[in-house]
């Protein structure tokens, strides 16, 4: 353990050079320093991610992107999720970063979308690892991860600040946690690791151009941090050097470049090893952006306390703040992006199917008469008195004149109101099954869930893969 070990002292003093806190506390955290609830929390990310990638492999997106790369002249070395293909470690994680986000079914929370950044980065490293990789370096490889790339985040200003800024965090802070979770993965030295959190924000970017069209340049950027984190810390272990004071307030520096007016830069090193910004994350139960899933919960529940059907309900009003509306509040339903990314859609889904998972987002969906005719009945409000993390509030007015009102505080999938094992395990099942046997399926879950006790997990890695008779 290096000398200068964080854990001792959690708080950088004050003149610090974070990046260095930062090196110290990738290359000197041991799993053993892990809260076992943490632990546990982990491996639900980790499938949660592995199901999202597995369906999102399917997706149209992920199919064009692995046309064009899988071809690439590197010799191939790791797995694309849910095929029989094997490409360069760099396109892998590419790859499969595109699948996990693909069906905006990963998990949110973190940098924000940290699970499709960081298990693509990590499992394309894996066999370039000097020795077999156990379960429990996995964790820590991507509790590591997960904590440096929302670090990078809340010191930008946080969520609503520096996307409300343009940037599309998961671009732009997730190469970060890739970074650091692959060199983690591979052992690097401390000025191995040093040089790629510096040349990793270099490969730093994404905006939220995406949005007012529906355009797929969103879905490829939670594979091209994923990417940019393996090439930043690949070319370290080359020998290659980046900048070893990124974080400092200076020109060309990542905060001083990326949020001049935002910066916290003490938010890098703040409680580090104390509080684990893994256990804020949320796991998706709805196949839509998360800004919806509180309106989603709150139309779900005023539906069964009214006791009445979707035919029932006259008009749907949703109180708002203005960055959920500026980021949400279109009615966009011509591509499976543009759905994904509207509130008015996932509330008329969930009145009018039932629900608001994957199903309900096909196109064939998107095109029934009872759906569009609901969502021509909902009215947004927005509030600019409403704070931009606020929950939305929705109101059903019946055709019987009955109305009522709900704001959900806390979404389901938050860590404070959590899907279920069974819950998790179902939607793992569901969308790994879309690719592999479920009897396949059912043993990556199960040896994901006793991940600690994996000596090399490149068996469970092999799972990721169908057979050729299965496949074909």
């Amino acid at each position: 353990m290096p000398d200068a070990v964080l854990h001792n002292h959690n708080d950088a003093p004050a003149g610090a050079n974070p990046q260095r806190t930062l090196v110290d506390f990738i290359t000197g955290t041991t799993f053993e320093q892990l809260p076992p609830a943490l632990v546990e929390r982990c491996k639900r990310h980790i499938l949660d991610t592995l199901g999202a990638g597995l369906a999102g492999a399917g997706s149209q997106v992920a199919q064009d992107m692995t046309r064009l790369l899988a071809t690439e002249g590197a010799a191939p070395q790791a797995a694309v999720w849910g095929t029989l293909q094997a490409t360069s470690a760099r396109n892998a994680a590419l790859l499969n970063g595109i699948a996990a986000h693909a069906l905006e079914l990963d998990d949110t929370g973190g940098c924000d979308h940290s699970g499709a950044v960081v298990m693509p980065a990590l499992l394309a490293v894996l066999p370039l690892c000097p020795q077999p990789v156990s379960g429990r370096a996995l964790i820590l490889a991507t509790v590591i991860g997960y904590d440096i790339a929302r670090r990078v985040l809340e010191a930008c200003g946080g969520y609503s600040i520096h996307n409300g800024a343009g940037w599309h965090s998961t671009a732009t802070c997730g190469v970060f946690g890739a970074a650091a979770a692959a060199a983690s993965l591979l052992g690097l030295s401390p000025v191995q690791v040093s040089s790629a959190l510096g040349i990793a924000g270099s490969f730093s970017g994404g905006l939220w151009g995406f949005i007012h069209d529906g355009s797929q340049s969103k879905k490829l950027h939670a594979g091209r941090a994923a990417e940019g984190g393996v090439l930043a810390a690949l070319s370290a272990r080359q020998g290659i050097s980046g900048p070893g004071a990124l974080f400092d307030d200076r020109w060309g520096g990542f905060l001083a470049t990326f949020a001049a007016a935002s910066a916290t830069p003490a938010a890098l090193t703040q409680e580090l090893a104390r509080v684990w910004k893994l256990e804020r994350c949320s796991i998706k139960p709805y196949a839509s952006c998360r800004g919806t899933h509180a309106a989603i919960d709150a139309a779900g529940l005023l539906l069964d306390r009214l006791n009445v059907g979707h035919r029932e309900i006259e008009k749907i009003e949703v109180r708002l703040c203005t960055f959920l509306n500026d980021m949400c509040g279109n009615a966009n339903l011509h591509t499976l992006a543009a759905a994904q990314m509207s509130l008015p859609y996932a509330v008329a889904a969930r009145l009018v199917f039932g629900h608001a998972g994957l199903d309900a987002y096909g196109e064939r969906e998107r095109r029934d008469p009872r759906l569009l005719a609901m969502m021509a009945r909902i009215e947004l409000q927005v509030d600019p008195a409403l704070p931009s993390d606020g929950e939305p509030e929705v109101t059903l007015h019946t055709r019987e004149g009955e109305c009522l009102s709900l704001r959900v505080e806390i979404a389901l999938g938050n860590p404070a109101n959590p899907v279920s094992d069974r819950q998790l395990r179902d939607k793992f099942l569901s969308l790994a099954a879309r690719v592999l046997p479920a009897t396949q399926a059912q043993s990556l879950w199960a040896r994901g869930m006793a991940l600690e006790d994996e000596a090399d997990i490149g068996a469970l890695a092999a799972l990721l893969i169908p057979s050729r008779k299965d496949f074909i």
